[in-house]
């Protein structure tokens, strides 16, 4: 069993930016999920995590390991998925593979192919190893990037924004891929999408300005809201009424008409009761009752 602990963790840039403020977790096996909007924080704690940048203060200890005190504790156990791998050269994807598995320490060649081959079954490229990576699809460069992210059997897997640009049945496909793997290994999914956090991460943390704002079980965090959550459909024009008398959490179009939720320990008149979801857990992190 792996186990990440992050306690008390501070980094400060420069600039003044406080990105990374007196953050906690403890992550085991299994996938987790690190949600937040653009700008949140998340990125600078993956970058922390893996030894891209030093913390100013607290702890990162990897199966017992300081990692604070040698990256490489935990660099020799990591597989990383970026968002955007950027260009990719003209070579086949069996041999970037193989030029990657050197660099992650894979040095006997009969293991490095045994290994490359058996990936590229797993993610279901196989029939399409000798074929350019840059001719890839959105979705196929993405299944790609999950066999170099596995490659020298990590046990630790951080995923940046995996599902951005991939149509339904891609992000589908790799949803299934991945929560394939996760039973062995700890996996950190870092995106700003709710839905990917829904349908694959059994521990979660909402984040925002660089602190953590909640931490748990999905299913959890959402029970914490019944009773809570109340919906109405209004005009448009009515938007900045409500926004101004209520705790407006969230406003989309449903079939072409305004719907609010309200964040609210007491019935409000004239609105209806709704069971929470994940969404409305995102939301409400993002704005308590105590800031309306």
């Amino acid at each position: 069993m792996n186990h990440l602990s992050i306690k008390n963790l501070r980094k400060t840039y420069a600039n003044g930016v406080v990105a990374i403020n007196n953050i906690s977790l403890e992550i085991g096996n299994g996938m987790f999920g690190l949600l937040g909007p653009n700008g949140a924080g998340k990125s600078s704690l993956m970058k922390t995590i893996v030894g891209l940048q030093t913390a100013d203060s607290g702890e990162l200890i990897f199966n017992g390991m300081d990692v604070l005190a040698d990256p490489g504790a935990i660099q020799k156990h990591l597989g990383f998925l970026p968002q955007d791998f950027g260009v990719y050269p003209k070579i086949s994807a069996y041999d970037l593979l193989s030029h990657m598995a050197v660099l992650k320490g894979v040095i006997n060649a009969a293991e490095r192919k045994e290994q490359i081959l058996a990936l590229l079954d797993k993610v279901n490229l196989f029939q399409h190893r000798h074929k350019e990576v840059h001719t890839f699809s959105g979705g196929m460069r993405q299944r790609f990037g999950v066999a170099q992210a596995l490659l020298g059997n990590p046990q630790i897997i951080i995923v940046d924004e995996p599902t951005a640009g991939l149509d339904p049945e891609e992000r589908n496909r790799f949803n299934t891929l991945l929560s394939g793997i996760s039973e062995e290994v700890i996996i950190i999914l870092s995106t700003h999408l709710v839905e990917d956090v829904r349908n694959l991460c059994t521990k979660m943390a909402i984040m925002n300005q660089g602190t953590i704002l909640t931490y748990g079980d999905p299913n959890e965090l959402i029970r914490l809201l019944d009773g809570k959550i109340w919906q109405k459909q209004i005009m448009i024009t009515e938007m900045e009424r409500y926004q101004n008398d209520y705790h407006v959490i969230s406003s989309q179009f449903i079939s072409g008409k305004m719907n609010i939720h309200l964040l609210s320990d007491h019935p409000i008149e004239a609105f209806k009761p709704v069971h929470p979801t994940l969404e409305d857990v995102y939301f409400s992190a993002l704005k308590p009752l105590n800031t309306k």
